[in-house]
């Protein structure tokens, strides 16, 4: 019999609040008929207000949903009910083979993956593609190079010959550089003092962008990330991989307009090394990637290639996410999180963040803001990127007394993801 997903767990996929709250009222045996689980897909009918039951399938590795209803959020609350439904009623989703129409949904999935694992029709047209950007790319950095020392040559305070920087972004977009762009459009908003060191990181950016190929291995694939390459999972996964028992550290997820992006941290409780999975979606969809924050996970990673690689592709699962160690995990003080992200940057010089435990650290407000101290040394919090109340959430789990917390630590401070209370229970800090 396949492990069930715990409610957490089902619940982390919904878009909002009402979707979690109309699934709840989905997840008994009632309103189903004709459901069915072969291990790796579950399917059902469920029975709305008109006469055709909604047609709903799930399949479970990745996971994906299919239902006729109309809705556009994604997992619409008949996929939530469903996943719901097998996890607290087992004996109400039998096993058995799909119906056709889920067979048919299911099947149509895998041919699409197939298709986009397979290698390109025509290597050498793929390997001409590949010089074009290269080049394309090259120019667009040397123009930016260009830029900033015309910005830097008529000082940072003579407005009159500098406009706004979304054209110089625009021009990097079209150089197929949007790693570059994304930091070029941060300048505008950025407060005069932060101006020249970010001129620099830029400077430094955009000339190694031009002298790729003269890097080292891992230096230049650090580069081609930073600049706005990108290698598909599948892609990858055709490295080496790491098969490791991971504890899930935390989640977060941040919106804009176009798209919501989820960051899950993960520790290889063998290897002791950090992994960042990322997951996408579309507005009004949840990522598809929930890992439930304190659990483990038995998987094979494959991790982006880097001079200091952190970004990974999830691989092989052997099993569910299962309950994590009792203890919360073995963390840092204060002095050696700095010492550690030092490190880090010596690889990386454009790593904004690199993820920490902090152990035996209490939240403090002070007027100059929000810290964590550890009697010995004192770390501002990234107020930034964490909501207010979140921060009063962890006043409240510390009660004063010290605590594991987990984070980014970088330049401008830690941004805190999870907390362990007193009885080792994880805390999320990601939302208010």
């Amino acid at each position: 019999m396949e492990e069930r997903w715990s409610t957490e767990h089902v619940l982390s996929l919904a878009p909002d609040a009402a979707s979690r709250k109309a699934a709840g009222k989905l997840s008994s045996p009632a309103p189903w008929s004709g459901t069915g689980t072969d291990g790796a897909a579950l399917w059902g009918e469920c029975r709305g207000s008109g006469r055709t039951p909604y047609r709903t399938v799930i399949e479970l590795a990745t996971p994906a949903y299919q239902c006729s209803c109309p809705s556009r959020k994604f997992p619409c609350k008949h996929a939530l009910g469903l996943l719901l439904l097998w996890s607290g009623a087992p004996e109400a989703v039998p096993a058995g083979e799909p119906a056709d129409w889920a067979a048919e949904w299911l099947r149509a999935r895998r041919e699409r993956a197939e298709k986009r694992a397979a290698p390109p029709a025509d290597p050498e047209a793929a390997r001409r593609r590949a010089e074009r950007r290269g080049a394309r790319v090259a120019a667009g950095a040397a123009e930016l190079r260009l830029r900033l020392a015309d910005r830097i040559r008529h000082g940072l305070a003579d407005q009159s010959t500098a406009g706004p920087w979304e054209e110089v972004a625009a021009r990097m977009v079209d150089a197929q550089a949007p790693g570059l762009a994304t930091r070029i459009r941060e300048l505008d908003s950025l407060p005069e003092e932060r101006l020249l060191a970010e001129y620099a990181m830029l400077h430094l950016l955009a000339t190694a962008a031009t002298r790729i190929d003269e890097l080292p291995p891992e230096l230049a694939a650090t580069v081609r990330a930073r600049v706005g390459y990108t290698l598909d999972a599948a892609e990858v996964l055709t490295g080496p991989t790491v098969r490791d028992r991971w504890l899930v550290l935390g989640s977060r997820d941040t919106a804009d307009e176009r798209l919501t992006t989820r960051r899950v941290w993960l520790r290889g409780a063998k290897t002791g090394r950090p992994a960042l999975l990322l997951a996408f979606g579309r507005p009004g969809q949840a990522p598809d990637l929930a890992l439930p924050t304190g659990h483990l996970l038995e998987a094979e990673l494959a991790y982006h290639p880097g001079s200091r690689p952190l970004r990974a592709a999830l691989g092989t699962r052997y099993g569910a996410p299962e309950p994590g160690p009792a203890a919360p995990p073995a963390g840092l003080t204060v002095a050696e999180a700095v010492a550690g992200y030092g490190t880090a940057v010596a690889d990386d010089p454009w790593l904004d963040s690199w993820p920490t435990v902090l152990a035996g650290v209490v939240p403090v407000r002070a007027p100059d803001g929000w810290h964590l101290t550890d009697g010995h040394h004192t770390v501002p919090v990234r107020t930034s990127a964490v909501p207010e109340a979140a921060l009063w959430r962890l006043v409240a789990v510390s009660t004063g007394r010290p605590l594991t917390v987990f984070g980014e630590y970088g330049h401008q401070g830690f941004a805190p993801v999870t907390a362990w209370s007193a009885e080792h229970r994880p805390v999320g800090l990601s939302s208010s």
